[in-house]
């Protein structure tokens, strides 16, 4: 390699770590929003009369409709390649559906905003994704993801703590959520900053062979995270269940869940790296460790649980890093946004079959809420052992 080559490549890796770092600043704003809210919609739906199983349902359909619509999204962001415009609208709709929540008098109007501030999730995802992943081809999947999740759940660390500052000042949950408008708006005019700064990205021909179909590993890879998704528990469920026992209050509840949120900011590079490294056997550990969050958070005291929130948010920093780069490592940029909605879709589904279970569990057996999250679970992790080698042996990028 000359010289003007070794210079073309160290300074393409800093664009790409620029880019990389401001788009994980409009994902931090954006979960200061949604992670704010998310951290005490238990609780919120407990107060406005929902029990485990219609949370557990609502938790399920939020992340079936943020995880399923991809698939259309991502099809439609690979036939119109307007990566940009397709991520600054599903922001924007957390302008109207988090602060709405504020107003929500039944449990059910709390459920159609829920609904809505995923779709715009769902809207975002695939187009998001693929713009990431053109620059985590130079810099590494598995870090440039990991950076890009590590400042996103920065974010995930400060809504929570806003609105448990909130809370505990008013004593209810209603400012919390008025009060999220302000990050959400920063979240759209950061992007917007992002667009101007960098107007080429997305707009490059595909530098890989084009692929025509998904590869079959793809598919086993979609069904292993299937299995993952389906009995890993969504934290509403957790939180309903802490204050449902008085293990915490409800202004301790988003405290604890910002802390794992700051978890999984220090886990998910490292999960990365050791993806660029090691391969998808690190989602393996990775699910063995989130694995003891059941256990910990559903049979232990508050000491027990609090152990449990970190193996939770521990997995998630994993599924955090690596799932998107396996996609990117297997699939070539013209198949990405369907390949990131179609995993998504099959994702979501399962999240939501699996919430759902889970939710009609709980008002009968506790020990069988953990049981079915653990067989699950325990499944997806030899699916991703399985799955080593032939990832490896997969075209990278």
């Amino acid at each position: 390699m000359t010289a003007s080559d070794s210079q073309r490549a160290s300074d393409q890796r800093k664009l790409a770590i620029r880019f990389i770092v401001c788009l994980g600043i409009v994902s931090m704003f954006a979960d200061i929003t949604y992670e704010g809210a998310r951290s005490v919609i238990g609780p919120f739906l407990s107060d406005l009369g929902a029990n485990a199983a219609q949370v557990g349902l609502i938790a399920g359909m939020g992340e079936m409709l943020a995880a399923s619509l991809r698939f259309f999204s991502g099809r439609l962001a690979d036939r119109t390649r307007s990566y940009w415009t397709i991520t600054i609208i599903g922001y924007s709709v957390n302008l109207i559906a988090v602060p709405a929540l504020a107003f929500a008098g039944h449990w059910w109007m709390a459920a159609i905003l829920v609904a809505l501030e995923r779709t715009g999730k769902s809207i975002r995802g695939p187009a998001r994704d693929v713009l990431l992943s053109e620059a985590t081809a130079v810099v590494g999947h598995g870090w440039g993801f990991g950076l890009h999740a590590a400042l996103d759940q920065t974010g995930a660390v400060i809504g929570p703590l806003l609105v448990a500052f909130t809370v505990a000042r008013s004593h209810a949950f209603g400012p919390a959520f008025l009060g999220l408008v302000f990050p959400a708006a920063a979240a759209v005019a950061a992007l917007l900053v992002a667009r101007a700064w960098f107007p080429a990205q997305g707009t490059a021909a595909p530098h890989q062979i084009e692929q025509t179909h998904f590869p079959k590993v793809f598919w086993t890879y979609v069904v292993a995270s299937g299995l993952l998704a389906c009995g890993f528990v969504d934290f509403a469920l957790l939180s309903y269940h802490f204050q449902k026992t008085s293990a915490f209050g409800p202004a301790t509840i988003p405290l604890l869940y910002s802390g794992a949120m700051a978890v999984n900011a220090v886990t998910a590079p490292l999960f990365g790296r050791l993806f660029d490294r090691f391969g998808i056997v690190m989602l393996s550990v990775g699910t063995l460790i989130s694995m003891l969050s059941l256990p910990l958070g559903f049979l232990g005291g508050p000491t027990a649980a609090m152990v449990g929130v970190a193996c939770w948010a521990t997995g998630i920093g994993a599924q955090d890093a690596i799932l998107r780069s396996g996609i990117a490592q297997v699939v070539s940029m013209n198949k990405r946004g369907s390949a990131f909605g179609a995993f998504n879709g099959v994702y979501g589904v399962m999240w939501f079959v699996g919430s759902a279970i889970m939710g009609v569990l709980y008002d009968r057996s506790i020990t069988a809420v953990v049981s079915f999250g653990l067989g699950m679970q325990l499944a997806a992790a030899a699916a991703f052992f399985w799955l080593r080698g032939r990832l490896r042996a997969a075209p990278h990028d």
